[in-house]
C-alpha cells in the first residue's frame, strides 16, 4: 500500500472526469500532501453523462457539455494538488506516429434495482473506449506515462469499481502500460479491504470542495455524493491498493 508514497511521480489513469476525485481523490490528496507528484490521464470526457437538474441541465446532449466537463475535471484536480492532467489520444498521450484521437464515452446499463452495477450499455459508437483497440489503449497510456515520467502508474481493477465498461476496459491497457515503461502497477480495489487500507479521513473537506466543482454531475450533501441519478454514496476515505 503505503510504497507510493515512496515514488516522485505517479500516473492515476481514469475514464470520464470525477472518477478522479469519486475513486481515488483521498489517496491524490495525500500523496499530493505528502510531495508526490500526481497526474491525472482521463480517457473520455464523460460525454454520455446525465446532467443534474437545475441551472446546468441545458447541457444535456449538447456539445457545450463535453467543454464544461472539461473545465470541471481541471478545477477539480487543481483542488486535489494535481499539476499535470491530460486526455487519453490528445497532446503527450497518443503514441508515437498517430494522429490525435478522441476517446468518447462509452455509456453503461444498470444491472441490478438497487443502480449500484453497471455493465454495457447500447449507445457505445465507433470512438468509444470500449471499441477501441486495447493496444492501442496501452501505447496511449505508455506514450504519456513516458512524457510525465511516472515511476508508478495507478487504475481500476478488473472488476472497475461498480463495472462501468470504461472503468473496467482501462484495466488491462493500464498494466499493459506499466510493463512496457517498466514501472510498478497498482489497482484500487473496487471494495476497500479493512485490514490493509489507507484512511484519509482529514481529506474529507478537500474532497468536498473538488467534488462540488461537478456540478453538472452530482451533488455534494454532507459526507455523501448524491449522484444524477439519485444514488446517495458515501464520499471515498479509505483504499487498498493491490498488486495484481
Amino acid at each position: 500500500m503505503t510504497d507510493l508514497f515512496d515514488r516522485s511521480r505517479v500516473l492515476f489513469v481514469h475514464a470520464h472526469p470525477d472518477d478522479e476525485t469519486l475513486a481515488t481523490g483521498g489517496l491524490i490528496a495525500e500523496l499530493a500532501a505528502r510531495g508526490v507528484e500526481v497526474a491525472v490521464l482521463t480517457a473520455t470526457r464523460g460525454e454520455q453523462g446525465e446532467v443534474v437538474d437545475g441551472p446546468l441541465a441545458h447541457l444535456a446532449g449538447t456539445p457545450e457539455l463535453t467543454a464544461h466537463r472539461e473545465g470541471e475535471v481541471a478545477a477539480a484536480c487543481a483542488t486535489l494538488g494535481v499539476r499535470h492532467h491530460a486526455f487519453l489520444g490528445g497532446p503527450d498521450a497518443r503514441a508515437a506516429g498517430l494522429p490525435p484521437r478522441r476517446y468518447t464515452d462509452s455509456g453503461m446499463a444498470w444491472l441490478d434495482e438497487t443502480e449500484t452495477v453497471a455493465g454495457p450499455g447500447d449507445a457505445a459508437g465507433p470512438d468509444s473506449l470500449t471499441s477501441a483497440d486495447p493496444a492501442e489503449v496501452a501505447a496511449d497510456i505508455a506514450a504519456y506515462a513516458r512524457a510525465f515520467g511516472a515511476d508508478a502508474i495507478v487504475s481500476y481493477d478488473a472488476h472497475g469499481g461498480y463495472g462501468h465498461p470504461d472503468h473496467v476496459a482501462l484495466h488491462a491497457p493500464s498494466r499493459a502500460a506499466a510493463s512496457e515503461v517498466g514501472v510498478p502497477f497498482r489497482e484500487v480495489a473496487s471494495v476497500a479491504d479493512p485490514d490493509d487500507a489507507l484512511d484519509t479521513p482529514q481529506h474529507l473537506p478537500l474532497l468536498q470542495e473538488a467534488l462540488r466543482h461537478y456540478a453538472s454531475q452530482l451533488t455534494v450533501d454532507g459526507a455523501d455524493v448524491v449522484h444524477v441519478g439519485g444514488q446517495r454514496q458515501p464520499i471515498l476515505t479509505r483504499f487498498t491498493l493491490r498488486t495484481p
